[in-house]
């Protein structure tokens, strides 16, 4: 069963609460990072293959008028055709992924003996609350060569698709915030290495570093020059028209 919990209030969790308790007021479910594991199967897999199957699962498509569900063998197939090959490097496999993700997974079905090319769109972007949105925190994936693992602070998934990946940083006693996003900026860079876990940033789509008081985001393989401010358009339009007119 899944475990879908409030995210755990001791003293080593404090910096990630702010950005969950976000996430969560948006819609984002929490999971414990105990229950994704068992989700994952090791800690080499990145995927929640119970949420992406469930969604799947539920998927309809149309033939000859009537609605038909995909069979365990086209779910098996669309979920292997979403495992990232790394085989040409984490920028190939991102964007070999990303295409997979907008455009959908093509799979051929039978139907009363006849043969049906059904395209899967993995993330329904027309009726959004047909997804399943869920955050975990501490989340640890072993590296590529095994020896150790890495902890990014939170990870974002969409049908069991980890799209998000965020550091969340708190200023330190003498320090200002925008070290400390350079910091955050700077692990994920490092967890992009081949010999670490290239492998989850296969399938982001967005990274984040954050402060509790300033952003900046990305995409994958982004240098940290190009990492971009984070502005909340409301935000901007509201302060824009509280300006004084210049006179």
């Amino acid at each position: 069963m899944t475990e879908h919990r409030a995210p755990s209030t001791r003293e080593h969790f404090s910096t990630h609460i702010p950005a969950l308790r976000t996430l969560m007021l948006m819609g984002w479910h929490y999971r414990t990072a105990t229950s994704c594991l068992e989700a994952r199967g090791s800690l080499r897999d990145v995927m929640l293959k119970d949420e992406l199957i469930a969604y799947l699962q539920s998927y309809r498509y149309e033939f000859e008028g009537t609605e038909h569900s995909l069979t365990p063998a086209g779910i098996e197939y669309v979920v292997g055709r979403l495992k990232p090959s790394m085989n040409e490097g984490l920028l190939t496999a991102n964007r070999v992924f990303t295409e997979r993700l907008t455009q959908g997974v093509t799979v051929d079905e039978f139907i009363n003996g006849k043969k049906h090319s059904v395209t899967v769109r993995v993330i329904d972007f027309e009726n959004t609350r047909r997804n399943r949105f869920t955050v975990t925190d501490e989340f640890e994936v072993m590296n590529t060569g095994g020896t150790r693992t890495r902890r990014p602070d939170i990870v974002g998934f969409v049908n069991g698709l980890p799209l998000v990946v965020i550091e969340a940083k708190v200023p330190a006693s003498g320090s200002g915030a925008k070290d400390m996003l350079a910091e955050g900026i700077s692990q994920t860079l490092r967890n992009q290495g081949v010999e670490e876990i290239p492998h989850l940033f296969a399938y982001s789509q967005l990274l984040f570093s954050i402060s509790g008081i300033d952003s900046r985001y990305a995409t994958t393989r982004t240098p940290a020059k190009f990492w971009a401010r984070w502005r909340d358009r409301q935000r901007i339009e509201y302060v824009r028209d509280a300006q004084p007119a210049v006179r």
